[in-house]
Order: C-alpha cells, then structure tokens, then sequence
C-alpha cells in the first residue's frame, strides 16, 4: 500500500511535532540564562516560532526580544552561540541528526501593528462596521431583512423599506 503524501508546501505532523519540541528546548536554555555572550547578556530572548525542513536537519527559529524584533547584534549573538544551541537541543530531543538552527527575526507583531494602524485610517474604517467602545462589549449584530429571514438566514424581524408584496408572487 503506497503511503499518502502530505498536501505540497505543507508541514507533516512530525515535523510540526519535533518543531515545537526544538522551540521548547531553545526556550528552557534562554530562561536559564546559559548564553555567555556580550551581544546576549541580560536580554531576554522569546523563541516565537520555529519552522523544520523535511528533512529535519535545519531548523529556522524564530526569535523576539521582549515585544520587539531581535537587533542585528542579537541575531549576531545567537549564530555566535549556535554551536552551543545545537548541542543543548541535540541532548533534549532525540533525533538522528541534530539540526542546523538558522535564526531569523520575528516581524509578526510589527506586521499585525501595521496592519492595525491601516485599518484605523478614517477612508478603511467608514467601510468597517462600528468597533465596541468598551472593551468585552458586543457589536450589535445588523438587522436581517424579511427576505433573507424567510430563506433561512437569520429569524424573523420586519424591515419597513422591504417590499412585501414581492414576497406574495
């Protein structure tokens, strides 16, 4: 029996799993504070992501620095102590080969403010329908017409611009 493949540019689960397990091991080395390194010291470091090839020998690792992207000395610092990663991930998850850690910055958070700040703009938000004012508080869902009611979109509430005669023919 051939065996399934998983859809193209996918992740398998194994490497999801082995993933997470290379993250968790790079975040217990960071909070224990074992990089000795100027470019590192009393920064603290946030493993947001790691992303395995197929082969599990490479490991892109996503890194942040307290709410921020990681600077370009920070980044220089992990590639500096990568050998030292390696051998710690290596001895917390079992696997035939440990892999290659390569790190990139993490611009998830800068990305989501920026689109943020894009759907704050009064010429986007007139198209948004209206935000909560407080914080928990509901947005009042928009009034179904007696048309969409009747084809079984939303109950009952009748809409005196809508036409009832229409409904009759």
């Amino acid at each position: 029996m051939a065996k399934k493949l998983a859809t193209a540019g996918a992740p398998s689960q194994r490497m999801l799993r082995v993933a997470e397990e290379v993250r968790h091991a790079l975040s217990a080395v960071f909070l224990r504070g074992e990089l000795h390194d100027p470019d590192l010291d009393s920064r603290h470091i946030t493993v947001t992501e790691v992303r395995a090839s197929p082969d599990l020998k490479h490991m892109t690792c996503f890194v942040a620095a307290l709410g921020r992207a990681a600077t370009k000395e920070e980044l220089a610092g992990l590639r500096r102590v990568q050998p030292f990663l390696r051998k710690q991930v290596a001895q917390a998850v079992r696997l035939r080969f440990a892999p290659e850690l390569h790190f990139q910055p993490d611009n998830a958070l800068e990305y989501a403010s920026k689109i943020d700040a894009v759907m704050r703009r009064p010429e986007v938000a007139q198209d948004l329908p209206p935000r909560p004012e407080k914080p928990g508080e509901a947005i009042p869902a928009p009034v179904p017409t007696a048309s969409e009611a009747k084809r079984g979109r939303a109950p009952l509430r009748h809409d005196p611009r809508e036409n009832d005669d229409e409904d009759e023919a």
